[in-house]
């Protein structure tokens, strides 16, 4: 049995790291060993899993496929492992990966009490705002939100968030405030990481203006100079338009409140470390989001 294991693990670490030299740091064996672990596995599978140089490393079309299924084999033993313990208490490596701001502002409070809770989980948690592959990634969990496709994963809704147009005080009293939403074709928009607004009834726009930044705080100091309009999550801006900083445009024209999820591989639904989570985040995070606002 070991010998079918032999060289998967040190492969998939190679990949991830984009070299054997981090990888073997890593993995805490040496870059011989990483190397010929690799070169055994190859030798086994009859095909070679990366381009070598001696300036770079890069998977082959076969040792992209082959990820994918390595990394989900190790996944499923790793869960399968922990869900048979006499405690089924949380334990190893959690992954999980969302935006940076929901990330800094929301996820991270719950993931703290999560550890301090669950001393054999380790956490690692990235911040990217965009999508990443789950499973290629070795990715545990994900927050998302709005419409998910991936057949392969499943989807907890989690809590909702509310979007909301805000101008600031001086901006409304240059240039007048909108009454409709053909209205904003007339106006200054500070454009986000989203193309496209949406409002009630399933209506959009597509915003212009010389202000776009992928980045909702920068988007949101746009917005307190007084430089136009912007449509961001509630929670960006609830703060500015309680003290009068901001005030909010089209009430009536709202968009539904968009949900947001808990999303993760299939074979991790029964995982402790991730359902344990998942529930964590169902209780604690609607309350986070309707009390807490970026500064």
């Amino acid at each position: 049995m070991s010998g079918s294991w032999d060289g998967i693990e040190e492969f998939v670490s190679v990949a991830r790291a984009g070299s054997f030299t981090g990888a073997a740091r890593s993995f805490g064996a040496s870059v011989t060993h990483m190397s010929r672990s690799v070169g055994r596995l190859e030798a086994r599978l009859g095909n070679q899993l990366f381009h070598r140089t001696t300036r770079s490393l890069s998977l082959t079309e076969a040792g992209r496929h082959f990820l994918d299924s390595a990394a989900r084999l190790i996944a499923e033993r790793d869960d399968a492992i922990a869900a048979m313990t006499a405690s089924g208490s949380p334990r190893g490596l959690l992954r999980i990966t969302c935006s940076y701001t929901l990330g800094e502002r929301f996820i991270s409070p719950i993931l703290r009490d999560y550890a301090l809770e669950y001393p054999e989980i380790a956490v690692t948690c990235d911040l990217d705002n965009d999508v990443v592959d789950l499973i290629r990634d070795g990715y545990d969990l994900a927050i998302r939100t709005g419409h998910l496709e991936d057949s392969r994963l499943v989807a907890t809704r989690v809590a909702s968030r509310a979007v909301i147009t805000v101008a600031a005080p001086s901006y409304l009293e240059r240039h007048g405030t909108p009454q409709r939403i053909a209205d904003l074709k007339h106006h200054a928009c500070l454009v986000g990481s989203n193309p496209l607004w949406q409002f009630a009834r399933g209506e959009t726009f597509r915003p212009e203006g010389r202000w776009k930044a992928n980045s909702g705080i920068m988007v949101l100091d746009a917005a307190l100079d007084g430089m136009g309009l912007c449509q961001l999550p509630r929670f960006y801006a609830a703060q500015h338009v309680r003290s009068g900083s901001l005030c909010e445009v089209l009430k009536a024209e709202c968009p539904e409140d968009e949900p947001i999820w808990a999303v993760y591989p299939r074979p991790k639904h029964h995982s402790p470390k991730v359902s344990t989570l998942v529930e964590r985040l169902r209780a604690q995070l609607p309350g986070l989001l309707n009390g807490s606002v970026p500064e």
